[in-house]
């Protein structure tokens, strides 16, 4: 039962959530530093989900072959390449950890 309980108010906070987003009046969302902030916050979090699920296993910090993958993944974005040239390094370097580290 307390499973329902948490997506009874996980659906209400969704909803609250959305309710207070539209009472929010025009002429703050158009200030130039909400915009600005707005425009990077889905970047803020991806990153915190790209880090936390790289480096997390259940409750500890972790270090293995996925931070080379992603280290990989960073260098070839610093070094534009498209999009496919950069999952296939994280996706070579990670086997390749993996494979060498046993």
């Amino acid at each position: 039962m307390t499973i329902w309980i948490a997506i009874g108010l996980t659906a209400a906070g969704c909803y609250l959530l959305k309710l207070i987003g539209l009472l929010v009046p025009a002429g703050t969302l158009e200030r130039p530093l909400v915009q600005r902030l707005s425009a990077l916050l889905p970047v803020a979090l991806l990153a915190a989900l790209t880090a936390q699920h790289t480096f997390g296993s259940n409750s500890a910090l972790v270090v293995d072959a996925r931070g080379a993958g992603l280290a990989a993944a960073a260098l070839a974005l610093v070094l534009r390449a498209p999009f496919l040239v950069v999952v296939a390094a994280a996706v070579a370097v990670t086997a390749g950890v993996r494979a060498v580290g046993g």
